[in-house]
């Protein structure tokens, strides 16, 4: 890549020296119990504006791409809007952009620390902590809950990744952007195998589900990357996981980060995160 982008400095979290079997419990806000975290350690980073790169970041590359992609969807805070409408805008960028075969998407969040705060359900407050979404254990489990789920079993052989579609629902994004870690420059001594449990309003005390994450400790050797003032009209691509990975590479950190020189009196931050699972026609 170029080396004349924009660098800026600013702290990413990651997990403390040290710190033993790491686990998160996530409770809904209204319950009143503290979210239960590993604990974390911040280190200043160099972040690069990925903008005007040459070459742009690919996902098959560097594990994320920005694209500009506008949706049609006027409200995305309307779930049902998003799984009628957005879901489908999701799965035709997807396999036009990658080639698929076919594209389930199969969740989406949306993130704002105002909503959450004022008890609106599903919605989360941005994440501070650097993260892969999936291991190599739990991502091809995942893949094949998602595919049994669909009916699509026998496309288990097949060449499949995980792959995140992050958003902006207001911009530009100038509060707690998205930060991400090009896998290459990882190394897989990085990565801490985190348990990660979420809870629902109508139990407090048996998950309703759980899975397993990376946790990310702090490496010298990290190169991160950030798309400056995104706005709603672009989305970031973000490979968590690939079938075909043998190298350790199709993991790709990522987190929100405090930026040093937000403006006064800009927006919170909010955005939205699909999730899907791409189907390549060849084998894995």
């Amino acid at each position: 890549m170029s080396p004349d982008a924009r660098d800026i400095g600013a702290p990413i979290a990651y997990l403390a020296a040290g710190t033993g079997p790491a686990e998160h419990r996530i409770y809904p806000l209204s319950s009143g119990r503290r979210l239960v975290r590993p604990e974390h350690e911040f280190h200043p980073v160099q972040i690069r504006d990925c903008r005007g790169l040459s070459p742009a970041p690919t996902v098959e590359q560097h594990g994320f791409e920005l694209l500009t992609q506008p949706t049609a969807v006027p409200d995305l805070w309307d779930n049902d809007a998003i799984r009628a409408d957005y879901y489908t805008e999701v799965r035709d960028l997807l396999r036009g952009r990658l080639n698929a075969e076919e594209v389930l998407v199969f969740d989406h969040n949306q993130r704002s620390a105002a909503r959450a705060a004022a008890g609106q359900s599903g919605v989360r407050t941005p994440v501070q902590a650097a993260h892969v979404d999936y291991t190599p254990t739990s991502g091809p489990r995942r893949a094949a809950e998602i595919l049994r789920a669909a009916g699509r079993e026998e496309l288990l052989g097949r060449h499949l990744a995980l792959v995140n579609v992050w958003r902006p629902i207001r911009g530009p994004v100038e509060d707690m952007p998205l930060a991400v870690c090009d896998p290459r420059s990882t190394a897989p001594a990085d990565f801490a195998r985190t348990l990660i449990h979420h809870f629902g309003e109508n139990d407090l005390e048996n998950p309703s589900h759980s899975g397993e994450i990376y946790s990310v400790r702090h490496n010298v050797a990290h190169r991160w990357y950030y798309a400056s003032a995104m706005q709603p009209s672009e989305v970031l691509l973000l490979l968590n996981w690939d079938s075909r990975d043998e190298a350790h590479r199709c993991f790709t950190p990522h987190t929100g980060f405090a930026l040093s020189a937000t403006p006064l009196g800009a927006e919170p931050r909010e955005s939205i995160e699909a999730r899907t699972l791409v189907i390549y026609p060849e084998a894995c």
